[in-house]
């Protein structure tokens, strides 16, 4: 299997690529000023993008989900839950994505937006903004909702193996991984006895809107495009 994590600076999104050596590839989380480079990546290692896949409709960054179907005709992906117009493919829960012998399942979760999906392979499970490394993604816009949020993480989430690979969309402080166990044990957010201790948490927070909050999710809703 091939693995690529790639940081964008700017709105600090991890985007990853997984593929098979010499097949097929799809890309999670692109952003749109880096298209070009995920294109050049991919040429140079000799894979065939089949699909762009979005793990929500993000408010941070523009996807470049819809540059990336156009230009290398694969295919853009999200849970059957969104509201972008755009996709060519929606996943239901437990639904696989498939690339040569690797699949990713999908696993709905959401709390951050009403839209969240989380993709697990084997040894990891790529969690957008629903669970990050020693945090979680806030539920205050996007039809966010904090108690969906600890049922998605508590009951889903947390119930994989210990030793399964976290990767977060977002990461702030330089963490490029973590896994489930780490999670249970280090994370403070989880660090709760009940699931209104972890609202109370996430209605406390009173954070201020992404920078690019109203050009990102309309453009979101339009895969990127235009």
């Amino acid at each position: 299997m091939i693995f690529r994590q790639l940081f964008d600076s700017v709105s600090s999104t991890y985007t990853y690529i997984v593929a098979e050596k010499n097949g097929e590839a799809l890309i999670i989380d692109p952003v749109k000023e880096n298209v070009q480079s995920y294109i050049q990546l991919i040429k140079d290692l000799n894979l065939k993008l089949v699909f762009a896949l979005d793990t929500h409709v993000h408010a941070d960054h523009v996807t470049g989900s819809g540059d990336l179907e156009d230009v290398a005709a694969c295919v853009s992906v999200m849970g059957e839950r969104t509201s972008a117009t755009c996709v060519s493919r929606r996943v239901t829960e437990g639904e696989l994505i498939r690339v040569g012998s690797q699949s990713l399942k999908t696993l709905y979760t959401p709390g951050h937006t009403d839209d969240s999906y989380s993709f697990l392979m084997k040894d990891r499970v790529f969690t957008g903004d629903t669970l990050m490394i020693r945090g979680t993604g806030r539920t205050d816009f996007q039809n966010g909702d904090a108690a969906q949020q600890y049922d998605s993480i508590f009951n889903k989430l947390l119930k994989l193996d210990d030793d399964v690979m976290v990767y977060p969309a977002h990461d702030y402080k330089g963490w490029m991984v973590s896994t489930i166990g780490e999670e249970k044990a280090h994370n403070p957010r989880l660090q709760v006895r009940s699931q209104q201790e972890y609202v109370a948490i996430m209605n406390a927070l009173k954070l201020d809107n992404p920078k690019l909050m109203d050009i990102a999710v309309p453009a979101n809703l339009r895969c990127g495009r235009g």
